[in-house]
């Protein structure tokens, strides 16, 4: 069972559709927040106290799933899934002891994107000087195109994927469902939507009473 699971981790075709599906996300959850409540406010067929509740709150939801996805879900899952990886699944994997952390690693490959010559600038720093395991240093020093370390960018890929997966579909609608109210009542609009409710309940049984 732990053989299955390593070797879908490492499976390179699932990272590139891990990547792809948080850059998606984000986008995808940025556009609702700004669509959706736009397309509320130009509805002719909605009566506009009745528009800004509904826009206020749709743009809440949307806002809030993207806020918890980004700063709270995919950091959780990708900086959980490496000290897994690390500790349990691949223990001992040569590749993985050479960085303490999610963090460290990602790094490590935005610095191996650089030239050489800025590679070096960077690394005499003081707070990067004693950062990286002696061979990690050693190549970003020496080699024009450093080691990749794909096993790690998969496995942070693929519990990158597992927490889109998870987090949108349980986590985010709870934190949203829970804010939401609470803020739509600090702007007013909860009350206000309340008391278009009741006139419109109350003229409806006038209406039925007639």
């Amino acid at each position: 069972m732990l053989g299955a699971i390593t070797n879908a981790i490492a499976n390179p075709h699932l990272t590139k559709i891990a990547e792809n599906t948080i850059t998606q996300v984000g986008i995808e959850t940025t556009l609702k927040a700004i669509g959706r409540p736009a397309a509320i406010l130009v509805d002719n067929d909605i009566s506009s106290d009745t528009k800004e509740y509904a826009a206020a709150k749709e743009f809440l939801y949307q806002a809030t799933c993207l806020v918890t996805y980004l700063f709270l879900i995919v950091p959780v899952f990708k900086k959980g899934g490496f000290k897994l990886a690390k500790n349990v699944l691949f223990k001992n994997h040569p590749e993985f002891q050479k960085f303490e952390s999610a963090k460290e690693f990602e790094y490590y490959t935005k610095l191996a994107k650089k030239s050489i010559q800025d590679r070096r600038l960077t690394l005499q720093k003081e707070k990067v000087k004693d950062k990286y395991h002696q061979d990690v240093r050693k190549d970003l020093e020496t080699n024009e195109k450093p080691e990749k370390y794909p096993l790690i960018a998969s496995t942070i890929g693929v519990f990158n994927l597992l927490g889109s997966v998870l987090g949108l579909a349980v986590l985010a609608p709870q934190v949203s469902h829970a804010f939401i109210h609470p803020a739509l009542k600090l702007l007013g609009l909860e009350e206000k939507n309340k008391k278009h409710s009741e006139k419109i309940e109350h003229s409806n049984k006038v209406d039925t009473k007639a």
